[in-house]
């Protein structure tokens, strides 16, 4: 989607903070030298300001200017804010607290999904993991199809602040492919996993799709913490998603 001029503002100062370029407590440069730089008007640049203030990236006062706030003060459920992580790259500590979040999230959403999913949630799904396993033996694009995959089981949950939140959550889960795939057999090995997942949503059973959401949590949690204790490089999410190679 192309943005508007107020919308790339907000993008440009939003990932110079997120990157580090302008400082935790530090100020960010004031009204006029931004809008030189940025070649717009001083009402965009205000605009800009309020946005990131909602996305509790800075702060502003009389007397202290506009200063950037500490990052445990961002909204990590603002879409742009994950999106900035992204593309400045994922560390440990953010993939970590992702982790943690998938593990609270995932097993209720799925708990739910397998008492509310409609014949036509199970038919995405079904669909995304025909998906996964045609990729798997015949090549192309996994990791699109397992996100769809998890995507769907929150979608069927049909509780809208659960489906808010995959969008927190997508910036891990693509994480965690990417990582499978690099991983010798990985997909092919996690295709039951999810199979049973999907099953147990069919068949509405909402303790064995609970228990089987969670085995394939653990597995995705081995794949990362060996990547993050042999201090291997992380995947890019905002680059084009890994292809498998036909078997």
């Amino acid at each position: 989607m192309i943005k508007n001029v107020h919308g790339n503002t907000v993008d440009f100062l939003g990932e110079a903070i997120v990157a580090g370029r302008y400082s935790e407590g530090g100020a960010i440069p004031p009204e006029p030298v931004l809008c030189e730089e940025l070649g717009v008007s001083r009402t965009v640049v205000r605009e800009a300001i309020k946005s990131l203030v909602a996305k509790g990236l800075i702060h502003t006062g009389p007397k202290v200017g506009t200063r950037v706030l500490s990052a445990d003060q961002w909204n990590w459920f603002d879409a742009d804010v994950i999106a900035w992580q992204a593309k400045a790259g994922l560390t440990a500590e953010f993939i970590r607290d992702l982790q943690d979040l998938r593990c609270v999230v995932e097993p209720a959403a799925v708990r739910l999904a397998a008492l509310r999913a409609t014949e036509k949630d199970i038919a995405k799904i079904e669909e995304a993991y025909t998906g996964m396993k045609k990729a798997v033996f015949e090549g192309g694009d996994y990791i699109t199809y397992d996100l769809r995959f998890h995507q769907g089981l929150l979608a069927a949950s049909h509780n809208r602040m659960l489906v808010q939140m995959s969008k927190a959550l997508s910036a891990l889960l693509r994480t965690s492919f990417e990582l499978s795939t690099a991983k010798k057999d990985g997909p092919l090995s996690s295709l039951p996993m999810h199979r049973a997942v999907l099953d147990a949503v069919t068949a509405h059973n909402p303790v064995q799709a609970e228990q089987a959401i969670c085995r394939l949590i653990d597995s995705a949690h081995t794949d990362i913490e060996e990547i993050l204790t042999t201090r291997r490089r992380l995947p890019r999410v905002n680059r084009p998603a890994s292809e498998l190679r036909a078997a």
